[in-house]
């Protein structure tokens, strides 16, 4: 080896070493106490769906009031979330998500101890603004603590946690209203928050040291407004619109949408060139591959309407109880926790292949599934074993998939700017769910119509089962043809400290 050689590999050792002096040593311990802010929402958002009927029996709750109780968290959490995100990166991840964390709590306990429908609706949507504050932060650590070689294995872990939390409410619920703990029947799902915020706060802020932006300046308030009034715009009518009748409203909120986008686009363009500080950096957005990868986890989050139709399949032409229908779930919530988790190993020989393996896993569970439903006679329970393996295979493909899709997203912008990205990350999954349950849902009714046997209720579930399939498929083709696209070096615009 000539001394050329010699000198050059002591360089590279000696700057590996530098490199791992300046990691955070505390960094899997601060990941893991951020990881409650990404268990919380989507926990709570699923939790509330088994407790419906109670909650509508003790309040005397009407219909446009129990779709509030989850429109109002689904609404505010989406359009709040980019708005979370930079929050982080302005003021401090830690900062931020302590004081979310707090609020989740106040909010959980407006809502454990509401006497009225109205005051309930209230706490949902602080419990939604709230979320969105904690949620991206654990996210935006990813990029911000983690050397790259460890990053996949934490983004696999935050999938694993995030699918498992969606699946666990659908039985947690059930469980703490049959328990009746204390005779608060419903109000437990909501007063369970409070002893995990406890000791949350009480363990992790001692260990949670501060990651922030350099040279953060105050937050773009103008921005914030814009980009609520945009996404508002597009959520609520999606959300609220079926149960509304399609009003003109709809419409015309509708169509507000691309203006108001625009404007938000413009404003935060002009606040860029004038050396001021955006809400959503425009240089940064446009990363080349970026908007192609927003547009897969776009389509990647249809399966959003599959757990309300599903559901409504287990329910009302099957039978089960509410307990009954989300233990049905748990075999995909065994596939989501164990594919983030394969993720690791599987890049191994798949390399960035491995999210469209995820997503075609998904769409092969799901057209398994609609031929096994198809299969069985109207009423009767499918198999049980065909059923619990090919959910199985949807909810390990979903989960295969989620980690490498959210590197495809957060890796192409500065570490600087996780916070915002993984706020654009999370809010682009939410607007999916309510497009899917808009869009998928509406097909669903449409095949449904004024019928409501067990046979309309199966035809018009394996219509939906296949829309979902082929909005996958979609994703799958997109995925293809970015994964070659290798992520553009990071810009030095701002750094971490």
């Amino acid at each position: 080896m000539s001394a050329t050689t010699c000198e050059a590999a002591a360089l590279k050792a000696v700057i590996a070493r530098d490199g791992d002096a300046l990691l955070e040593p505390r960094r899997w311990t601060m990941f893991v106490i951020l990881l409650v802010g990404a268990f919380l929402p989507p926990l709570d958002f699923f939790i509330v769906n088994v407790a419906l009927p109670s909650i509508r029996g003790e309040l005397g709750v009407s219909s446009s009031a129990e779709q509030l109780v989850i429109s109002s968290y689904a609404a505010l959490y989406a359009v709040t979330l980019t708005t979370g995100g930079r929050l982080g990166d302005l003021f401090g991840r830690g900062r931020v998500f302590f004081l979310g964390l707090v609020g989740f709590a106040a909010a959980s306990t407006l809502c454990g101890f509401a006497g009225s429908p109205w005051v309930l609706v209230a706490g949902r949507a602080l419990q939604g603004v709230t979320a969105a504050v904690m949620a991206p932060q654990a996210l935006a650590s990813v990029q911000a603590i983690f050397p790259e070689r460890e990053k996949p294995l934490a983004l696999s872990i935050y999938g694993a946690v995030f699918g498992m939390a969606a699946v666990v409410g659908q039985a947690l619920g059930g469980v703490l209203i049959s328990l009746d703990f204390m005779r608060l029947g419903w109000r437990a799902i909501f007063l369970i928050n409070l002893p995990v915020a406890m000791l949350v706060l009480l363990f992790g802020i001692p260990l949670l040291k501060e990651t922030r932006a350099q040279g953060a300046r105050r937050l773009d308030l103008g921005g914030v407004a814009l980009s609520m009034l945009a996404l508002g715009g597009l959520i609520v009518p999606l959300i609220e619109g079926r149960e509304a009748g399609w009003p003109v409203w709809f419409w015309l909120s509708l169509v507000a949408v691309p203006l108001l986008a625009w404007l938000f686009w413009r404003y935060e363009t002009r606040l860029a060139g004038a050396g001021g500080a955006p809400l959503l950096d425009p240089g940064a957005l446009r990363a080349p591959g970026l908007g192609r990868a927003l547009l897969i986890a776009l389509l990647f989050y249809s399966i959003g309407s599959f757990f309300l139709l599903f559901s409504i399949y287990l329910q009302d032409a099957l039978h089960l109880t509410a307990l009954q229908a989300g233990l049905v779930f748990l075999p995909f919530g065994a596939g989501f926790l164990l594919g983030p988790l394969s993720t690791p190993f599987l890049r191994q020989f798949c390399g960035a292949y491995v999210n469209p393996i995820g997503m075609g896993l998904e769409v092969v569970g799901l057209l398994g599934l609609a031929g096994l439903i198809a299969a069985t006679l109207s009423g009767v329970h499918p198999p049980p074993m065909p059923l619990a393996a090919l959910l199985f295979v949807i909810g390990f493909g979903q989960g295969l998939a989620l980690p490498t899709l959210m590197r495809m997203v957060t890796g192409r912008v500065a570490p600087a700017f996780s916070g915002m990205i993984a706020g654009i990350a999370s809010s682009t999954l939410q607007v999916s769910t309510a497009l899917s349950v808009a869009v998928i849902g509406g097909i669903f009714y449409e095949v449904l119509g004024t019928r409501t046997d067990p046979a309309a209720i199966t035809q018009a579930l394996i219509v939906a089962i296949l829309c979902i399939a082929f909005c996958l498929a979609g994703g799958v083709a997109l995925s293809i043809t970015l994964v070659r696209r290798v992520p553009p070096a990071h810009g030095e615009a701002e750094g971490e400290v």
